[in-house]
């Protein structure tokens, strides 16, 4: 499958949550305390599938409402399937958990070396608030370095990935302030549902971050260029690119 090069590139479209973030960890830590007051108990991979449904449910009937009031919702509908009474603080805070999602370890180093190489662009279904105040600075290591030549969010585009409208928008604002072009442009990202189908559907290469243990966003008819499974793992392969050069 790896028949292309990663150097014939210029441009990253990164996710964030799943990919640079430990998403799933975040959330189900974060639906706890609902999860305890529960009659049932799910385990971890019922909790995120049920969470995934209902987030892309939300996410295609209401593509302007801001990631964190989306969540609050999504808490508010998964309270009502398992039968538990809602409670708006737990809802709230269950919108603002994203602050406390963690990076994978090798997140932070693999864009430092990454950014030697390409532009990085993040195009991510989050609101600005929550990527800039949270999250964007352990990315960036708190002001040390800027890493991103640009950050792109639903709130932006008003759409959430897997609309692929939200990678034709990304593409044409990658052209407009660098000239880089689409064949020059690939996706890295961990979802397959997410991020490599829609990268599939406008013809964009991809890269796909296999993260172990990762239970959702599995989409069999994805398909991509490059697999890794780590971060970490696709940035020395990139540096072993330069030293063969």
């Amino acid at each position: 499958m790896d028949t292309k090069s990663l150097r014939q590139f210029i441009a990253i479209i990164f996710d964030v949550y799943g990919t640079l973030v430990d998403w799933e960890s975040g959330i189900f830590e974060a639906l706890q305390p609902l999860l305890k007051r529960a009659s049932v108990s799910w385990d971890r991979k019922e909790a995120l599938t049920a969470f995934s449904s209902v987030e892309l449910e939300l996410q295609t009937k209401h593509p302007d409402m801001l990631y964190s009031e989306l969540l609050s919702a999504v808490h508010a509908q998964i309270s009502s399937t398992l039968d538990v009474k809602g409670d708006p603080a737990e809802d709230q805070a269950f919108g603002q958990s994203i602050s406390n999602w963690r990076v994978f370890p090798d997140t932070v180093e693999a864009l430092a070396t990454l950014k030697r190489h390409y532009k990085l662009i993040v195009l991510s279904n989050v609101d600005n608030k929550s990527f800039q105040s949270f999250t964007r600075p352990v990315l960036e290591r708190n002001g040390e370095g800027t890493i991103f030549d640009l950050v792109l969010t639903a709130q932006d585009l008003k759409a959430y990935k897997p609309n692929p409208a939200t990678f034709e928008a990304a593409l044409l604002k990658i052209d407009e302030l660098f000239g880089i072009k689409k064949e020059a442009t690939f996706s890295v990202a961990q979802s397959l549902q997410h991020d490599h189908r829609p990268a599939n559907a406008i013809g964009m290469s991809s890269v796909w971050i296999d993260r172990a243990g990762a239970l959702t966003c599995y989409d069999p008819g994805a398909t991509y260029d490059f697999r890794f499974a780590t971060l970490g793992e696709m940035a020395e392969a990139r540096e072993k690119e330069v030293k063969s050069e």
